[in-house]
């Protein structure tokens, strides 16, 4: 039985990078599924209809990669 891809945009959280084609790579809340929405890092079509390989993190999961990237020293 094939799984339910459906996936709905809760609420955009921002533009990480602009890219070619319009593509944006995106930090958005995504129900995927029907299931309550994650965190979702990934780059996404203009109409939002197709999206690239990403990253879904819950809400634990993301506040321990900003306190990871808060160690790093990014010039």
């Amino acid at each position: 039985m094939a799984d339910d891809f459906s996936f709905k945009i809760e609420k955009n959280l921002g533009t990480v990078a602009e890219g070619k084609g319009g593509w944006n790579l995106e930090l958005n809340l995504v129900s995927w599924g029907g299931r309550p929405a994650k965190y979702d890092l990934r780059s996404w079509s203009p109409d939002h209809q197709k999206m690239g390989k990403g990253s879904t993190f819950t809400a634990e999961e993301l506040k321990a990669l900003k306190e990871l990237l808060s160690t790093l020293a990014i010039e």
